[in-house]
């Protein structure tokens, strides 16, 4: 998360948070073409961000950031078994993680499971956070709001 680190370049930590960081660039980039209805070239960025966070995982396996993200590019490319593996591995490691517990709940809607979307949204409930607000809008709406 640390963006313009310092740190020697030929450390592992430094390349374990470059490949992070370059793996959320590309989701951004990967969002901002999916409004623009260009699905398939957002398919291929979110793909090619799983590949930087899966070699980002091999060196961090206790960052439930990375697990949320390769969540999130397994969920965009249309895996969502493969993805809520992967969210339920980081709440493992960070039970009250924001990002997860609202993605998890955006999954669930997207597969029919509104019932543990409400689980999610209990766990986010005290947090005063835009996840929360997100993931009720998308209960509510039933997925047509989901991004």
């Amino acid at each position: 998360m640390a963006a313009g680190s310092d740190s020697n370049s030929g450390s592992s930590s430094s390349k374990k948070e470059s490949l992070y960081e370059d793996a959320v660039k590309l989701v951004k980039r990967a969002g901002k073409l999916e409004k623009k209805d260009k699905t398939d070239k957002a398919k291929k960025l979110y793909a090619e961000a799983f590949e930087k966070l899966q070699k980002a995982y091999k060196s961090d396996k206790k960052n439930p950031d990375i697990l949320n993200y390769m969540g999130f590019t397994t969920r965009k490319t249309g895996n969502f078994d493969k993805a809520e593996k992967f969210y339920l591995e980081g709440l493992t490691l960070k039970p009250n993680h924001n990002g997860i517990n609202e993605y998890l709940g955006e999954l669930y809607v997207q597969t029919n499971r509104i019932d543990k979307a409400n689980e999610r949204l209990k766990v986010l409930k005290s947090c005063n956070c835009k996840e929360y607000g997100e993931l009720e809008l998308i209960i509510k709406t039933k997925g047509s709001k989901v991004y």
